[in-house]
C-alpha cells in the first residue's frame, strides 16, 4: 500500500427524498386512521364471546343473520354506542335476559322516531366451550337449558310462556308466505297480548313474532297469517296516520332468527322477509351491541372526529401537513452554525473593533496608540528605560527629522491622531503614524 492516503468513496444515503416522502405520508395515514378506530370503538377486539348478539358465532348467535342480511344487499352495521338509537334504518335489539326494563323501553322509545325496532327475546342458556371439546371452533357454547327474559318496564302488558310441542305438527311455524319448523321440541317461545298483531304463529295458534298494534303498517300487515283484509277492519284503512310512526316487532323465540334456526332455508327466507317489510327492501339496518355488554364511552378522541370538534381536527392535520412540507423542503442534513467569537488574533480585534465601533468611544483611541507607538520606537533605539517622556519625543523628532520627515513630525503625528474625534480623522492620524514608525525602523 502506498505512502498517500487512500480517499473512501463517499456513501450513497438509501433512502431519497421521494422515499422519504412516501414513508412519512404513509406513517401519518396510518396514525390517523389508528386515532380514528381508536375513537369510534374499532379497536376494542373480537366481539364473538359466545354471547347472543350479531358477532356471536355460536348457536345463539345472530352471526348469520346479519350476513343474510349483507348479502342480500342491506346495508349492515353492528353498533357498540348509543348513538344508533337515534339514526334511521331497522334498529335490531338482542338484550341479555338481565337487562333492565327500561333501558330496553328507552332505547325503543328513541329509535321508532327514527326508524322501525325489531325486538328478539333471549331464551338459551349457553355455557362456553371447554378446553377438552377439541372440535369446537372459537365462539361456539353448549346450551345448557331455556329461560325466558323477565324485563319489568317493557311490554308489560305482553306476556312470553315456554312450552313443548307435543306433536310434530305443534312443531311447525306459519307466517303468510314460508313455513318452517323449530330445531328442537322443547323449549318453544310464545307471546300474549291483546297488542300484539300475530306475523308467526305456530300449529296451536301460538303467537311466536309479532308488531305492536299501536298504527298502520301496511307492510308488516301483509305478512300476517289469514286474510289481509283483517288488518284494514281491525285499525283502519291503510292511508290512515295514527299512532307511531315506526313499527316495533316483537320476535319471541330466538329460533327463527338466531344461527341454531338460520340452518334451515324457511327461517332464512322469514328473516328476508320480515326485514324487508319493516325496513325496506335495502334499508339500513343496525344491530346493537351496547345492550350485550359490547358498547364503549364517547372519548376526546370520539369528539375529535365529531362534527363539530372535526373542522378543528382538520385544521390541525393541515397545519401539521404543512409544517411537514416545510421539513421536507429541506431535506438533508442541516448546516452547522459558526461560531460566535472565532479563535485566533485576527478574530480579537475584529470582536474589539466591533465593541468600540458599537460603543462609540473612538476620542479614547488616539492617546493609547500613540502612546504604543511610542514606546515601539524607544525599544528600536535603545533610548533608556525610565527615561522622560518628553526627551523620548525630541529623540524620535530628531531621528523623524534626520530620515528626512520634517522637524516634529512624530510629535505632530502623535498630536492629532491625539486630538482626532471621528473614524475618519482617527484612521486617517493612525495610518500616518503607522507610516513613520516604518520609515523610522526600516
Amino acid at each position: 500500500m502506498s505512502g498517500e492516503t487512500a480517499r473512501l468513496p463517499a456513501a450513497n444515503n438509501p433512502f431519497g427524498a421521494r422515499t422519504a416522502l412516501m414513508l412519512v405520508l404513509f406513517g401519518a395515514c396510518v396514525f390517523v386512521a389508528l386515532l380514528w378506530m381508536i375513537g369510534n370503538g374499532l379497536g376494542t377486539g373480537d366481539a364473538n364471546d359466545g354471547g347472543a348478539h350479531a358477532e356471536g358465532r355460536g348457536l345463539n348467535g345472530y352471526a348469520a343473520f346479519a350476513r343474510l342480511l349483507e348479502q342480500g344487499g342491506h346495508a349492515v352495521r353492528r353498533s357498540r354506542s348509543a348513538a344508533a338509537f337515534d339514526e334511521p334504518g331497522l334498529l335490531i335489539l338482542t338484550p341479555p335476559p338481565r337487562t333492565k326494563g327500561a333501558e330496553i323501553a328507552k332505547a325503543v322509545e328513541r329509535h321508532r322516531l327514527h326508524g322501525p325496532t325489531l325486538v328478539i327475546t333471549p331464551k338459551w342458556l349457553a355455557a362456553p366451550t371447554t378446553p377438552a371439546d377439541t372440535s369446537a371452533k372459537r365462539g361456539w357454547v353448549r346450551l345448557a337449558g331455556a329461560s325466558g327474559p323477565n324485563w319489568p318496564g317493557f311490554l308489560d302488558q305482553v306476556t312470553l310462556e315456554e312450552g313443548a310441542a307435543e306433536s310434530e305438527a305443534a312443531m311447525h311455524w306459519h307466517s303468510r308466505t314460508v313455513t318452517g319448523r323449530f330445531p328442537v321440541r322443547r323449549h318453544i317461545m310464545s307471546g300474549e297480548g291483546l297488542s300484539l298483531v300475530p306475523l308467526v304463529t305456530g300449529g296451536t295458534g301460538a303467537i311466536h313474532a309479532a308488531y305492536l298494534a299501536d298504527g298502520n303498517f301496511p307492510t308488516l300487515a301483509a305478512l300476517e297469517p289469514g286474510k289481509p283484509t283483517a288488518y284494514g277492519e281491525a285499525f283502519g284503512d291503510d292511508d290512515e296516520e295514527e299512532g307511531a310512526a315506526y313499527p316495533l316487532v316483537i320476535v319471541f323465540d330466538p329460533d327463527l332468527l338466531d344461527n341454531y334456526g338460520m340452518a334451515s332455508l324457511p327461517s332464512a327466507q322469514l328473516a328476508e322477509a320480515l326485514v324487508d317489510a319493516t325496513a325496506g327492501k335495502d334499508g339500513p339496518v343496525v344491530f346493537d351491541l351496547t345492550l350485550n355488554g359490547l358498547g364503549f364511552q364517547a372519548s376526546l378522541l370520539t369528539l375529535a372526529f365529531t362534527p363539530p370538534f372535526l373542522a378543528a381536527t382538520l385544521c390541525l392535520l393541515l397545519a401539521a401537513g404543512a409544517v411537514g412540507w416545510r421539513a421536507f423542503l429541506r431535506f438533508g442534513p442541516p448546516q452547522t452554525p459558526g461560531r460566535a467569537i472565532a479563535f485566533g488574533k485576527r478574530a480579537l480585534v475584529t470582536n474589539s473593533a466591533g465593541l468600540i465601533v458599537r460603543s462609540r468611544r473612538y476620542h479614547l483611541l488616539g492617546v493609547p496608540y500613540a502612546e504604543a507607538a511610542r514606546q515601539r520606537l524607544a525599544r528600536a533605539f535603545a533610548l533608556p528605560r525610565g527615561g522622560d517622556a518628553q526627551d523620548e519625543l525630541d529623540a524620535l523628532d530628531l531621528a523623524a527629522q534626520s530620515a528626512g520627515a520634517g522637524s516634529h513630525a512624530f510629535s505632530q503625528a502623535a498630536a492629532r491622531l491625539g486630538q482626532a474625534r471621528n473614524p475618519r480623522d482617527l484612521v486617517k492620524a493612525a495610518a500616518d503614524l503607522h507610516a513613520l514608525e516604518r520609515t523610522l525602523t526600516r
